[in-house]
């Protein structure tokens, strides 16, 4: 614990912060924090903030390379970590600034409020049941990985094809399961409505799968769904929580020397990136003009209702453009052209661009369209964005492991209409449809 404050001040200052809380209506699952070292915060960073979670490689991977970074100062640690539980779990760095404890202290509560009452968290997480279903899906995979039949290779075998495979699920959560009727009623050669836009369901149901095989890949898609929210709403969470922290903290009575060091912190936090969206600035811009234009009221609402790519398409007008000199570009060849800037022909170009690139907009749709002598077709629904060939034909193998055969992905390269096409021995070409 740093000298220059003990826990019962931090206690004080999170009493006064809780006060004002309840007095800006902020609605919050009952919150618990813990100090940890940055060794502790380089193991919860690795492993998604749970404190159990399944081993895989991906996870010591992400460890020794933020270990690495960290070591050579090439990149630093988040100040905290929040979880979406009930109750509310933060890790709080132990090598924190006074000031920077009590500014993630609000931070964290903005995070919790958002968490319990945004729609997208509602509709797909249980905050009650979060831990616990961790540690399950921990207990099942060191099972499976301990039982002399299956064994470590056989389980990341599986674990590497759904965590390739993760965001290929229902986009609007879960759907309602079929019963015994409905599902006597489905062949195997036709695809249902509820599978063809959840294709890790549909492998994990169609697939040549043993019951354990099945079981991981749920346990994966299960975990998908408790994380959508999270990266549905990049910008909106972020952009409420500091404009709560920032909110908070000016209300509160701090000393000079803090205050000073509050302006500092909050404006690194806030600060645009070079070459890069920064979510926690257009998130706090937007939060504050939106709080100042249209009131609390409205802005309670928002934070209820919107995930980030209606939040932009609403929201982002002109003016916020303009403020924070929003453009887009091109790379041309070895250079970088500009292609839009804020102005009033080009502003909303750029809102619509940055609106198809969050969250889920990121990530290419592929849906099942049916089977044909054994051979899994399947359809990219093309936005006018190409697949990354290189990426897409490491991923069809993965697909194609899990289905146990043949799989054609139909797709547009060049404005051509092509098949990527894996065969049972996970070798792929391009043909022409």
């Amino acid at each position: 614990m740093p000298a220059e404050y003990t826990i019962s001040e931090l206690q004080n200052w999170s009493s006064q912060i809780e006060a004002l809380i309840r007095d800006v209506g902020l609605e919050c699952y009952e919150q618990q924090f813990e100090i940890c070292s940055y060794e502790d915060m380089l193991c919860y960073e690795a492993y998604v903030g749970m404190p159990s979670h399944y081993p895989h490689w991906s996870f010591g991977k992400m460890y020794e390379r933020q270990k690495t970074y960290y070591s050579y100062n090439l990149t630093g640690l988040p100040y905290e970590m929040v979880i979406n539980s009930d109750p509310c779990l933060a890790y709080l760095m132990q090598d924190n600034t006074l000031l920077l404890q009590i500014l993630t202290i609000a931070h964290v509560y903005g995070h919790n409020d958002f968490f319990k009452n945004n729609r997208l968290f509602k509709q797909n997480t249980r905050a009650e049941l979060t831990v616990e279903m961790f540690k399950s899906h921990a207990s099942r995979v060191r099972d499976y990985i301990a039982d002399p039949s299956i064994g470590p290779r056989k389980v990341e075998r599986i674990l590497d094809a759904a965590h390739a495979l993760r965001f290929q699920v229902r986009r609007q959560g879960e759907g309602k399961l079929p019963n015994r009727s409905e599902l006597a009623q489905e062949t195997l050669e036709e695809i249902p409505e509820r599978l063809k836009c959840d294709l890790l369901s549909y492998l994990s149901e169609r697939g040549k799968l043993a019951y354990w095989e099945k079981d991981l890949i749920n346990i994966v898609r299960e975990e998908t769904f408790y994380f959508l929210p999270q990266l549905e709403t990049k910008i909106m969470n972020e952009g409420w929580a500091s404009y709560w922290h920032y909110t908070l903290l000016n209300q509160l009575e701090l000393p000079q020397g803090l205050h000073f060091e509050f302006l500092q912190r909050h404006n690194l936090v806030v600060r645009p990136h070079e070459g890069q969206i920064n979510p926690y600035f257009i998130g706090f811009k937007m939060f504050e003009y939106l709080d100042k234009t249209s009131g609390r009221e409205k802005i309670f609402e928002i934070r209820a209702q919107e995930r980030d790519q209606s939040f932009l398409r609403r929201y982002l007008n002109r003016e916020l453009c303009e403020e924070m000199c929003l453009f887009n570009y091109k790379v041309r060849g070895v250079d970088i052209v500009v292609s839009e800037v804020s102005d009033e022909d080009g502003w909303k170009a750029i809102r619509n661009d940055l609106a198809n690139s969050v969250g889920l907009g990121m990530v290419p749709e592929i849906d099942a369209q049916g089977v044909e002598n054994g051979t899994l077709n399947l359809e990219h629904l093309y936005d006018d964005r190409e697949l990354e060939i290189n990426y897409a034909k490491e991923t069809i193998k993965y697909i194609s492991d899990l289905w146990g055969g043949k799989v054609d992905l139909k797709t547009k390269l060049n404005n051509k209409d092509k098949i990527i096409r894996c065969t049972e021995d996970k070798i792929v070409s391009v043909w022409d449809a």
